[in-house]
C-alpha cells in the first residue's frame, strides 16, 4: 500500500490531538506502519494545532509536504483556507463548517476573513463539508464530541474497518476517560453517517 497522508488542522481545544492519536492508532491496529507528527503553536490561547499521520506498507518520515496530503481534515473553515496548500491536486477536504473568531479580529487588530464559505468551496475541488458541532450538540449531546463526529467522517475516507477505529478509541478512552467512550463511540458514528457511510 502507498503512504497515505492525513493532514489535521484547527484550533487548540478543538481535539485535533486525540483525533490524530486514534487515526494512528487504528492505522497500526489494521497492521500498517504509522509515523505521526504535531505543532501546537500557542494552542491553549486557541493557536492553530497541526497533528499529521502517515500511514502505508513503509512510511520513512512523519512530515507531510506541500502539496502531497491525501486528506485534509480542518476542524475550522478558516483553518481550512490556511492550510489548503498542503493538500494534493487530487485530495480530499474533510471541514467542519465552524468559523472561530480569531482573537485578532475580535480584538480589532485584524478584519474578519470574507466570504469565508465561498473561499472554502473555491480552494478545494474535492470537499466534504459539515457541521460537527451541531450534530456533537444536538444529536450526540456532548459539545466536546465535536472531535469524533469529524473523526467518524474521515473513517469513511480511510481503509480501516470501523471495529479498528471502535477499538482503538476504546484504548485511548480507558482509565478515568472510559466514562466517556459511550458518548464518543455515538458522536463517531454520528460522524461516518453524515459523510455518507
Amino acid at each position: 500500500m502507498k503512504t497515505v497522508n492525513v493532514s489535521l488542522v484547527g484550533v487548540g481545544g478543538q481535539g485535533i490531538i486525540l483525533t490524530a492519536d486514534i487515526l494512528a492508532k487504528t492505522a497500526a491496529l489494521a497492521g500498517y506502519d504509522v509515523k505521526k507528527s504535531e505543532i501546537h503553536g500557542m494552542a491553549q490561547r486557541g493557536g492553530s494545532v497541526t497533528s499529521q499521520v502517515r500511514f502505508g506498507d513503509s512510511v520513512a518520515s512523519p512530515i507531510i509536504q506541500e502539496g502531497t496530503a491525501d486528506v485534509l481534515v480542518s476542524f475550522d473553515k478558516l483553518e481550512a483556507v490556511r492550510n489548503a496548500g498542503v493538500l494534493a491536486a487530487n485530495g480530499v477536504a474533510l471541514v467542519n463548517d465552524l468559523y472561530l473568531v480569531p482573537v485578532t479580529v475580535s480584538s480589532g487588530q485584524q478584519p474578519a476573513a470574507e466570504d469565508l464559505d465561498g473561499r472554502v468551496r473555491s480552494a478545494f475541488g474535492r470537499l466534504v463539508m459539515l457541521d460537527a458541532m451541531k450534530i456533537a450538540t444536538e444529536e450526540a449531546g456532548n459539545a466536546r464530541t465535536m472531535n469524533m463526529v469529524m473523526a467518524g467522517a474521515l473513517s469513511t475516507l480511510c481503509p480501516f474497518s470501523e471495529a479498528d477505529w471502535l477499538k482503538a478509541m476504546a484504548e485511548l478512552l480507558s482509565g478515568p476517560k472510559a466514562k466517556l467512550l459511550a458518548v464518543n463511540e455515538k458522536a463517531f458514528r454520528l460522524g461516518r453517517a453524515a459523510a455518507g457511510s
